[in-house]
């Protein structure tokens, strides 16, 4: 009796196969399934009113471990000089990246190091003529901080267009160009953007 009994059980197991039963495994839990992508919003979050007599721009904000861009709007005077809209735009580049980011870009991870307060000034006689002053020199700044700005500007009207920003602080310092590379957009924590000391031709 026993020896059918050890027989069924395999018998059994081959019949339920057969109807199309299947035992089922005991779920494990490993813990939540992964969120969305961060650095990422919708599109009603990346639509962003123009402003009358505003410029519409991109500012590099940080998300995770790298500089991403978002769209800003700064305002410049209607008639404003060449010269004076470069430092025109800066400022307003420097306002929006220290501006705190809305709820959405919060929620989608995105930060900035850049404190409000700072101005920026055009060149002094000795200057280069693309020189942009900050109120607090470069070197002062964060690895993060500097970041934003060097890669923000250079990526905008108010530098040569060129990858790169010439930028001098408060002092009687000449100024230095500096460059937004991708080490620099990846890393900003740790590379921090290379610099040259430049002069007037």
């Amino acid at each position: 009796m026993a020896v059918r009994r050890l027989l069924a059980v395999p018998l059994l197991a081959v019949l339920l196969a057969g109807c199309g039963i299947r035992t089922t495994e005991v779920p494990t839990d490993f813990g939540g399934a992964p969120s969305r992508v961060p650095c990422s919003l919708s599109d009603a979050d990346l639509s962003t009113p123009t402003a009358q007599g505003g410029v519409p721009v991109q500012v590099f904000l940080l998300c995770g471990s790298s500089l991403v861009t978002v769209d800003r709007t700064v305002h410049v005077p209607e008639g404003t000089a060449d010269a004076r809209r470069r430092v025109h735009v800066a400022q307003g580049l420097l306002d929006q990246l220290a501006r705190t980011p809305s709820d959405s870009e919060r929620n989608a991870g995105y930060a900035t190091y850049v404190r409000g307060g700072m101005s920026v000034s055009g060149p002094r006689p000795k200057d280069p003529e693309d020189t942009l002053r900050l109120s607090t020199a470069p070197e002062q700044l964060t690895s993060y901080a500097l970041a934003q700005i060097v890669c923000t500007f250079s990526d905008s009207t108010a530098a040569e267009g060129d990858g790169s920003v010439v930028l001098g602080g408060p002092g009687g310092e000449p100024p230095r160009r500096y460059e937004c590379g991708d080490d620099v957009r990846s890393r900003p924590g740790t590379a921090r953007p290379p610099s040259t000391t430049v002069t007037d031709n």
